[in-house]
């Protein structure tokens, strides 16, 4: 028996987050929320709410870093609270602008030391994520999702609106829509979070019972389990038609992008884009793959670890037995599992286009035929990649920032 406090997760941008988690108070819960409010003066407060009352102190920034911050002030109450005999569940209200994918990840992750009586580990060995609740509002958004306004301008931050929205909703094991859009918005929005997060209940009512939403999570939910770049592309059993003009695009491809040629089509991503999420084999990066993912005008390329055939016998053993099952599925003699794997969530976008342009990006079968050649050729991606690129002429990228971020 999983005898660790369980641990509820409420997040969302416009939301009714507050309202949500405090329906969620009863004897036996405490409801945590660190209020990000303050951050222009270098403080953010720390309320716990019980049935009993509320407490608040107010922290200053470590660091003057918002991460650091909460990763030494909740990651170790986390671990106390464990110890409280009037603490059965935590719910934990996170401010608009964090992600629970992060929290989760630290959660697992970061090690927690001085805790009295407790050995130095992770929060994860007193807390278990019991559901990951998102709230949004359905007049807005979508609109949030596609577009390409920055998140934060008073603090360094440089994700976009769209990245956080998209973000907490792909990361939900339940949703809570704040009704308002018209009959044609909420069938939109439906399409999309059928999608995003196929398995997550939904209660599109005003004054929804969350605690029966909890109740109806599946037993597949993920529950705080943090994809890595190389799990599928499509969680869950999402429709794959149309509806509404929103439908998943699937593009892969058994042979590398010349790098020149993908940094050119992969603007293809942004417009009339939700989401857009997968794994690229580039030429000249024989040994790695790379993440590409896009959520309204924000996309990255990022490192995603090497190719199973680029490691040797004993790291390949170390590796997840799910991934080299399906690595085994599709291993070619000479590449192994080098491949290319993309899938795209459109809501105004030509499903041909995209697939046209990435097809074009991939290598030619002269240029296939001479791998000799492939590492001559000049790699945007050799480090780290954002839109627009900081290496374009400052005229060029001065107009791309007009356009997508």
């Amino acid at each position: 028996m999983d005898i660790r406090t369980p641990l509820v997760i409420v997040c969302g941008w416009r939301g009714r987050t507050a309202q949500v988690a405090r329906s969620l108070l009863r004897p036996g819960t405490a409801v945590v929320h660190h209020d990000l409010s303050g951050l222009d003066q270098g403080v953010l407060r720390r309320s716990v709410l019980t049935v009993e009352g509320e407490r608040t102190e107010i922290l200053e920034l470590a660091h003057g870093c918002v991460s650091c911050t909460l990763r030494e002030d909740l990651l170790p109450l986390l671990r106390r609270m464990r110890d409280y005999s009037s603490v059965d569940r935590i719910v934990l209200h996170l401010d608009p602008q964090l992600e629970p994918e992060a929290l989760c990840w630290a959660v697992e992750h970061v090690v927690v030391s001085g805790i009295v009586g407790r050995v130095d580990g992770p929060a994860s060995l007193d807390v278990r994520v019991d559901g990951v609740v998102t709230c949004l509002d359905a007049a807005t958004w979508l609109e949030d999702a596609t577009g390409d306004d920055e998140l934060n301008e008073r603090v360094d931050d440089d994700r976009t609106l769209a990245q956080v929205v998209v973000g907490q909703v792909e990361f939900a094991d339940a949703l809570v829509v704040l009704p308002g859009a018209d009959g044609w918005q909420q069938a939109r929005l439906h399409a999309v979070l059928t999608r995003l997060a196929p398995d997550a209940p939904i209660a599109w009512a005003g004054e929804p019972d969350i605690e029966r939403l909890l109740r109806e999570i599946p037993a597949t939910a993920r529950r705080g389990a943090i994809d890595g770049a190389h799990s599928p592309l499509l969680r869950g059993q999402p429709p794959l038609d149309d509806d509404c003009g929103i439908r998943l695009v699937e593009f892969s491809a058994d042979r590398p992008f010349h790098p020149e040629r993908l940094h050119h089509a992969i603007d293809v991503l942004l417009d009339g884009v939700v989401r857009a999420r997968g794994r690229l084999w580039v030429a000249t990066q024989p040994d790695n793959a790379l993440l590409v993912e896009s959520a309204g005008g924000g996309l990255r390329v990022a490192h995603a670890g090497p190719w199973l055939a680029s490691m040797t016998p004993d790291q390949q053993r170390e590796v997840p037995a799910e991934r080299r099952a399906m690595a085994s599925l599709r291993w070619d003699e000479r590449y192994g599992d080098r491949d290319t794997s993309i899938v795209v969530l459109v809501h105004d976008a030509d499903s041909e286009l995209i697939d046209r342009t990435l097809r074009a990006a991939v290598v030619t079968d002269d240029e296939f035929a001479r791998p000799d050649l492939w590492p001559t050729w000049h790699d945007p991606f050799g480090r780290f990649h954002e839109d627009p690129c900081d290496d374009l002429p400052a005229d060029r990228r001065d107009n791309e920032r007009e356009g997508h971020r």
